[in-house]
């Protein structure tokens, strides 16, 4: 299959160019790529891509993903880049530097690592751009750190507010965060 005709791809273009529509201006355009992750689901099978874009002092997280059930998924930052199938337990806890709460119902959250939900559709597929908390300094400190990040799926939605993991459930896919 070539470059011109990869869904994955596709769908990863059509994914950044929604999620910079926004934009009010190009000086708003993230202008670097400073990290990427390919995702995998447990039994090895590519489940998309994530990708770092910084413009100043903002980073934000594009990702691309298929292959997962239809509905609402717990996406989270995790502590250690280590995608050891087929659980990816290795994975660790959720990323969480400035040791809050879990959620953004919880009155004391939420962890950096605690992303919005990525809704799958009909077709397993789904995308979603969201601003990461923290300087560019502090955010590639947390994520480039020693031992690394993951970027994890989880099998169920996450409620926002269950200390420490929101009760999303088992990973279904994860990926660790390379710096570029």
């Amino acid at each position: 299959m070539n470059r011109a005709t990869n869904p994955a791809i596709a769908m990863f273009a059509a994914t950044t160019l929604l999620g910079l529509a926004g934009c009010e201006s190009v000086a708003d355009l993230p202008t670097e790529r400073i990290g990427s992750a390919s995702l995998t689901l447990g039994n090895g099978v590519p489940a998309g891509t994530v990708q770092l874009l910084a413009s100043g002092e903002a980073v934000t997280l594009v990702v691309a993903a298929t292959g997962v059930a239809e509905g609402p998924r717990g996406f989270h930052l995790h502590t250690k880049g280590d995608c050891t199938r087929p659980d990816f337990t290795s994975a660790g806890g959720h990323l969480n530097p400035l040791n809050k709460a879990h959620g953004k119902e919880s009155a004391g959250g939420a962890h950096v690592g605690d992303l919005p939900n990525l809704v799958f559709d009909s077709r397993q597929t789904a995308s979603m751009t969201v601003s990461l908390p923290g300087t560019r300094a502090e955010i590639e400190q947390w994520l480039f750190d020693a031992d690394g990040t993951a970027v994890v799926i989880h099998a169920n939605a996450d409620d926002y507010r269950t200390d420490p993991t929101g009760n999303a459930g088992p990973r279904a896919a994860c990926g660790v965060l390379k710096r570029n």
